[in-house]
């Protein structure tokens, strides 16, 4: 009886959750943490665990699917993995293997339009996986409805030391002045195709930290971070939604911030900073106060003409 009625419960407020999300992040970036905790809390091997957490996995495509994401990177095996025992990552090995050559060809990848590939030092990975990779690659490298990346011997501080080094081995050729060097011209060098900016970092397990995932792309961007206790085995749809609500929420505080600073410019000062600051307000005006008009804000005179 009192099972029914938690799964009532969590059934109407998952509904609750769902009516309550009015805009989807872009790009969500899962750390998959638990996948062992929750094998040794169930009695079994690390290898169920990693089974188990590929099933969550699936699930959680569906749920960004459902909400409008329209890319989503799991940070799956980081370099430190590689100094776990050698039996527990030839097992995930064996199941990254299937599930890659799984997903490549499932209906539903290609009815959806899903682009799969790997990002990281995949050099480093077994052949096998590395064979694996490239078919995902290749049998949905022309998707772009939806982008699923994988991290797999995945080190954020790796990923910029490469790209910087390239940076620098170009600037030494003379290929490259250091004046020219920009955002992008970082971006063209960690990754073949570019991601795009973070909105979203969850991490499942407890832990309260974002392992370095993504440092350009997440820190650059001030993604928003949701951190909840449940191993990845158990992460929910109300959790992920929760997350969704996360993000949400940073992003309107975010751009009422934004509101108040562009205010600001446009009763103080004028010139290049007025016109910009008067585009921010065009632009988020829901979140102006209502104190304030849009008409005074457009028709407002530079005051540095009037002082």
């Amino acid at each position: 009886m009192l099972t029914r009625l938690r799964r009532q419960l969590e059934t109407a407020y998952e509904r609750q959750l769902q009516r309550s999300v009015s805009g989807a992040p872009t790009h969500v970036a899962v750390i998959q943490d638990g996948n062992r905790r929750y094998a040794s809390k169930q009695g079994d091997e690390a290898s169920d665990g990693h089974r188990e957490g590929a099933k969550t996995t699936e699930r959680v495509l569906d749920w960004c699917d459902e909400i409008g994401v329209e890319e989503l990177t799991l940070y799956t095996f980081s370099t430190e993995n590689f100094e776990r025992s050698e039996q527990e990552n030839e097992s995930l090995f064996d199941l990254l293997e299937d599930k890659l050559y799984e997903f490549a060809d499932a209906e539903r990848v290609h009815d959806s339009g899903v682009c799969i590939r790997a990002i990281g030092d995949v050099p480093r990975l077994p052949e096998r996986v590395r064979e694996a990779i490239d078919y995902a690659e290749r049998r949905t490298g022309e998707y772009d409805n939806f982008v699923l990346n994988i991290a797999l011997a995945y080190g954020g501080r790796n990923e910029l030391l490469r790209a910087a080094r390239d940076v620098a081995h170009e600037v030494e050729l003379g290929n490259l002045d250091p004046d020219d060097i920009s955002v992008e011209t970082i971006e063209s060098r960690l990754y073949d195709r570019p991601l795009r900016d973070v909105d979203l970092i969850i991490r499942t397990g407890g832990d309260e930290r974002t392992s370095n995932f993504l440092p350009w792309h997440a820190n650059g961007n001030e993604a928003a971070v949701f951190f909840c206790t449940p191993y990845w085995p158990e992460f929910s749809k109300i959790d992920f939604l929760r997350a969704v609500r996360t993000y949400e929420s940073r992003e309107q505080s975010f751009r009422q911030a934004k509101v108040q600073r562009a205010l600001a410019l446009v009763r103080a000062i004028g010139g290049v900073e007025l016109d910009e600051a008067r585009s921010i307000l065009r632009k988020f005006k829901e979140y102006v106060p209502d104190s304030v008009s849009m008409e005074e804000i457009e028709s407002g005179e530079d005051r540095r003409t009037t002082e």
